[in-house]
C-alpha cells in the first residue's frame, strides 16, 4: 500500500506563503532595503570648465569627472554623500534608480571627515532615517547601498567588524570612530548608506582596503549628524583642535568607580602633534581623556562635538587617566586648519 502524501509536507512552493520563502535573515536584509532604498542616489562629477570653456585640472589626484552614491536624508533634497565624491566638482548630477535625473547644487563639504551635502529641487523626496550609531555592537547584521561601477541600487550585507577604528582622509586627518565592516564595497559605492534591519542609516560608506577582503570602512552616524547640521548652516566647519589623534576605549569598573567618575570610557590619545595645545598641556600617547572642560567624554563623538569654534583661544579642563592615575590639565584649543 502506498501511503498519502502528508497535508504538513507539500510537494511545492507554490501554495505557500511567500513570507514563509524568506529566512530571518533574508527578511531583515529586505525590510532594509524596502525602508532606505529608494533614498539612494547615483551621483555624477563633472570637473569645472577654464573661461575657455576646457575642463580645468586643478588637482592631480582628482580624477576627471567621476561618480559615486549619496542618499536623501531631509523631505526637501538634502542628500548625504562623501567629500570625495564632489570636492571641487564643476556640475554634479543626482539619478533615482526610477530614471529621475536631477542637477545639484554642493552645499558644503568637509574633506576632514570624507563627508558632503548636496541639495536638489524637488518636493516630497522619500528620505532615510538616521539611527544612532553609539547602539551599534560588533556582529550586528549591517546592508550597504550604493552603485559599485555604475550599477545602480546595489545591495550587499555582512556585519559590524569592529567599532572605534580611525581611517585616514585624503585631507591627512584621521577621521575617528570609523564602523568597519563586511558588507562589500567597492568604487561608487562611496558616499551611499549603512542600514540597519531596522532600517536605520548608521554609517555613510567611504572607503574599502584593497586589494583586501572584507574590509570597508563608513563614517559613524553620530559624527555626520553633527557634519551635516555645520554644513547646511555654514557651508563648511568650522571647529577647534588640541592637535591628537584618539580613539574609544571602554574604562576598567574599578578604576571609575575608585577615581568616582561619571563614565567608564573615554578618548585614549594615539598620537600627539608637535607644538599643539595637547602637547604643550602635557598630555602623552596612551593617556584616556575622561572629561572636557565640565562635560564627560564617553568617546570620539563626545569629544568631537565639545570641540567647536566656541572653544577656541578658550582655557578647558581635562581630566586624564595615565594608568590608574586621575590628572588634570589645563589646554587651550586652536581653530583647526581647513583642508584643502
Amino acid at each position: 500500500m502506498i501511503p498519502q502524501e502528508s497535508a504538513a509536507f507539500p510537494d511545492s512552493n507554490e501554495d505557500r506563503d511567500p513570507e514563509d520563502l524568506l529566512d530571518a535573515y533574508s527578511r531583515a536584509v529586505v525590510d532594509a532595503v524596502e525602508a532606505v532604498g529608494p533614498s539612494v542616489v547615483s551621483i555624477e562629477v563633472h570637473p569645472p570648465e577654464s573661461p575657455e570653456g576646457q575642463p580645468v585640472q586643478e588637482d592631480p589626484r582628482r580624477p576627471m569627472g567621476g561618480s559615486g552614491s549619496g542618499f536623501v536624508f531631509t523631505p526637501d533634497g538634502f542628500i548625504l554623500t562623501n567629500s570625495h565624491v564632489v570636492h571641487g566638482a564643476g556640475d554634479i548630477w543626482v539619478s533615482f534608480p526610477e530614471g529621475l535625473r536631477y542637477e545639484a547644487d554642493l552645499i558644503g563639504d568637509d574633506p576632514e571627515t570624507d563627508l558632503a551635502v548636496v541639495r536638489i529641487s524637488a518636493p516630497q523626496l522619500n528620505h532615510a532615517p538616521l539611527g544612532d550609531s553609539r547602539d551599534l555592537q560588533v556582529g550586528q547584521v549591517v546592508v550597504a547601498i550604493g552603485n559599485p561601477y555604475g550599477f545602480q541600487a546595489t545591495v550587499t550585507a555582512g556585519v559590524v567588524s569592529a567599532l572605534g577604528r580611525s581611517l585616514r582622509s585624503r585631507s591627512g586627518r584621521l577621521i575617528d570612530n570609523v564602523i568597519q565592516t563586511d558588507a562589500a564595497l567597492n568604487p561608487g559605492n562611496s558616499g551611499g548608506p549603512l542600514v540597519t534591519t531596522r532600517g536605520e542609516v548608521v554609517g555613510v560608506n567611504s572607503a574599502m582596503i584593497m586589494p583586501a577582503q572584507g574590509i570597508c570602512f563608513a563614517i559613524a552616524i553620530n559624527t555626520v549628524k553633527l557634519v551635516a547640521g555645520q554644513l547646511i548652516r555654514e557651508g563648511r566647519v568650522r571647529r577647534s583642535a588640541i592637535g591628537l589623534a584618539g580613539q574609544s576605549v571602554p574604562v576598567a569598573r574599578r578604576v571609575a568607580r575608585f577615581h568616582r567618575l561619571p563614565v567608564e570610557s573615554g578618548v585614549r590619545v594615539e598620537a600627539v602633534e608637535p607644538d599643539s595645545p595637547a602637547q604643550i598641556a602635557g598630555l602623552q600617547p596612551g593617556d584616556v581623556i575622561v572629561t572636557f572642560g565640565e562635560s564627560p567624554v564617553r568617546g570620539i563623538d563626545d569629544l568631537q562635538a565639545l570641540l567647536t569654534d566656541r572653544e577656541v583661544g578658550v582655557e578647558s579642563a581635562l581630566t586624564v587617566l595615565r594608568g590608574v592615575e586621575r590628572l588634570h590639565f589645563k589646554v587651550v584649543p586652536r581653530e583647526s586648519k581647513p583642508a584643502g
